[in-house]
């Protein structure tokens, strides 16, 4: 519904990721992920807002019920969240690398010298 069927050009490219419902089944809110900027999401979430009755007559005709919840809508940014996350990681991976490949060299250099250092002393 989100993709076709709804005409306002505010609405970016987006999908439901998750709808919770209040304990009485009286409220529900709409998670949606936009791919796109944050001024995207933020147009997206009006037009959304601006269509929620629309929307709620889709689903109350679609689903066969009587009662069709309030429906509010929120921008779903965990996959951005994880993105970053995985970004971060991977530097700190990067960065664990190369401290432990200078640390190897340095141990090299240290077993190098102390390993000269005694054969050194016993020729003078």
């Amino acid at each position: 519904m989100l993709e076709g069927e709804l005409s306002d050009p505010r609405i970016a490219p987006s999908y439901v990721t998750d709808v919770v419902m209040a304990p009485g089944g009286k409220s529900a809110r709409v998670f949606v992920a936009v791919h796109g900027s944050e001024a995207e999401e933020e147009s997206t979430l009006a037009g959304l807002m601006t269509a929620r009755a629309f929307i709620r007559s889709q689903l109350r005709d679609r689903m066969g019920v009587r009662h069709v919840p309030e429906l509010t809508f929120a921008i779903d940014r965990s996959e951005r969240m994880t993105g970053r996350m995985d970004e971060l990681l991977g530097r700190l991976r990067k960065r664990d690398k190369r401290r432990e490949a200078s640390a190897a060299e340095a141990a090299k250099a240290r077993a190098a010298i102390g390993a000269a250092g005694p054969a050194a002393e016993t020729q003078s």
